[in-house]
């Protein structure tokens, strides 16, 4: 299965982007805690040369929390800082006004040399879509500041928001980048929800993750779904069907449905917390 989704209104965020980045001081950068590298964008590494960063890894409620911390030392290694969040229930998100004082310091400073007080730090949010930037932003404001929703490409254009006395952010549209070198990249992308379902075949994504599951986490299914974990994928899928009642008429086992109940589960944690990306990889 090959991956690729690249609206054309990502192009026009993306130049948007290489204008806004002259009026920042930081850039906030979210990324799933279930799959830290794949979900960053390599464009922002470019973009964002020469300012501060900052790594929220979010939806880390999601996430096995010993991967979760060899993430962090990962990213903090090569110069970062670094929360781990969860900003549906806003787990983690005291700690981000430190954090972003910290990573801003060095700002902060030259302004006071320059007598210049109470200069706002001005943050530009990023992250791929469906990574909970809209989500973060409201949780981090206190109030509905950004579009939401559990859907790729909700927030299309920017907008300023003013935080506090010591902080603005500005959000901007998730976005991709045009080609994946590396299809499990785009595997890992479709499993949490980042490309378009519409656009994807959900029996070889069920079948690739359970693949993966039953690789790194031996019994996780087997638990969950009541059934025997075989070697074979595609016949556990079977048994989930089976075991679910997703039939088709004839008494038929319906695979597309036992397909999407699986995916939909693992997106939200109902299987269990796994994190599908090593930091060794």
């Amino acid at each position: 299965m090959q991956f690729h989704w690249y609206p054309g209104h990502m192009t026009k965020a993306k130049r948007q982007m290489q204008e806004d980045i002259k009026l920042i001081d930081l850039i906030i950068e979210l990324v799933d805690a279930r799959i830290p590298v794949s979900s960053r964008n390599p464009d922002i590494d470019e973009l964002g040369k020469h300012k501060a960063r900052l790594i929220l890894m979010n939806k880390a409620d999601l996430a096995d929390a010993k991967k979760t911390e060899a993430w962090s030392r990962y990213f903090k290694e090569k110069g970062y800082f670094v929360v781990c969040i969860d900003a549906r229930s806003k787990k983690g998100m005291k700690a981000i006004q430190n954090e972003i004082m910290e990573a801003c310091k060095e700002k902060i400073e030259r302004d006071l040399r320059r007598g210049i007080k109470n200069r706002p730090v001005r943050a530009m949010v990023v992250g791929i879509p469906n990574v909970g930037k809209s989500t973060f932003i409201n949780t981090y404001a206190g109030k509905a500041c950004a579009k939401t929703g559990n859907k790729p490409g909700v927030t299309k254009g920017k907008q300023w928001i003013r935080l506090n006395k010591n902080v603005e952010l500005l959000d901007t549209p998730g976005i991709l980048w045009p080609k994946f070198e590396d299809q499990k990249v785009g595997l890992f992308l479709a499993l949490i929800g980042s490309i378009k379902d519409e656009i994807l075949n959900t029996d070889e994504l069920c079948v690739a993750l359970l693949e993966l599951l039953m690789r790194d986490y031996p019994g996780a299914v087997a638990r969950r779904f009541e059934v025997e974990e075989t070697k074979e994928p595609a016949a556990l899928l079977g048994q989930i069907a089976q075991k679910r009642g997703c039939r088709k008429k004839g008494d038929e086992p319906d695979y597309s449905k036992a397909a999407a109940l699986v995916i939909d589960e693992f997106r939200s944690g109902k299987i269990g917390r796994f994190t599908i990306e090593l930091p060794e990889e």
